[in-house]
């Protein structure tokens, strides 16, 4: 029996529709976020509405969402960085790096008090660029020197040795492949923000893109798209709280948009 060609691609469409239906509505996902304060102000249980995290778990309806975010971190390590699993300073510090947030999800993990995560999320930038003469190698290699290197996914790396914001990305990212190789990461781009000027943001958030494409890891371009903007938040605050940090109206606004970024990745 011949069928014709509309119907196969009417059905087809149907799966599709169907299998995104499942991932945004109550999908049996456990998805961790990493990041930084505007993160962080969301709760470790991802319930304080002046955070993202807690409009993008209303929306996404997942089995578990856990945020291991801590306000002041960066994705730049120092050459004083080491593992760290327990300083909760809340400002920056240099163990207050995603690095030691990637090794606290894994403890957890290891100890069963974390279930494996389907999806993680890493939100973070604002404070490389903030804070950038604080971390004086964040520029030191470009992304074509960080992935420069051959044969180096596995190989053993001290922390304080990786400085360079491409470097410290490419090794907590790959990490985490090792890890975790069932899961979807995605990366989220630091947001604009008064603290820091539009270059800068740009040029973290440039890095990020690279370094993700490389991986083959999505990216959201936060300074794009969550319709925070610098200039507007200098003259009158209308979705953060004092520049940087959302405010509920500005967490719900981007909580929303970032979990209808990712729902075609969680069609599994």
């Amino acid at each position: 029996m011949n069928i014709p060609i509309r119907f196969l691609l009417l059905f087809c469409v149907l799966i599709c529709k169907s299998c995104l239906l499942s991932a945004v509505n109550g999908h049996d996902l456990n998805i961790v976020i990493l990041g930084d304060s505007n993160t962080s102000i969301g709760g470790d249980d991802c319930t304080n509405p002046k955070g993202w995290s807690k409009w993008f778990a209303d929306k996404i309806s997942p089995k578990t969402c856990k945020s291991y975010a801590r306000s002041g971190a960066t994705w730049t390590n120092t050459v004083r960085t080491r593992y760290d699993i327990v300083e909760n300073t809340q400002v920056l510090s240099d163990n207050n790096v995603i690095f030691n947030q990637m090794n606290r999800l894994i403890t957890a993990c290891d100890n069963q008090q974390q279930p494996s995560p389907d999806l993680i999320l890493i939100a973070a930038g604002t404070n490389d660029a903030w804070f950038n003469s604080k971390r004086p190698g964040i520029f030191s290699k470009t992304v074509e020197q960080a992935f420069g290197t051959p044969n180096t996914f596995n190989a053993p790396q001290k922390v304080s040795s990786v400085v360079s914001l491409a470097g410290s990305v490419k090794l907590i990212c790959e990490k985490l492949m090792s890890r975790f190789p069932d899961a979807q990461i995605v990366l989220l781009s630091p947001m604009q923000t008064t603290k820091a000027s539009y270059d800068i943001i740009n040029k973290v958030g440039n890095i990020l893109e690279e370094c993700a494409h490389r991986m083959s890891i999505p990216i959201i371009r936060q300074d794009y798209i969550t319709g925070v903007y610098s200039s507007r938040e200098t003259n009158s605050y209308f979705l953060t709280v004092d520049g940087t940090h959302t405010s509920e109206r500005g967490a719900r606004r981007n909580g929303y948009l970032i979990a209808n970024q990712i729902t075609s990745l969680l069609c599994y």
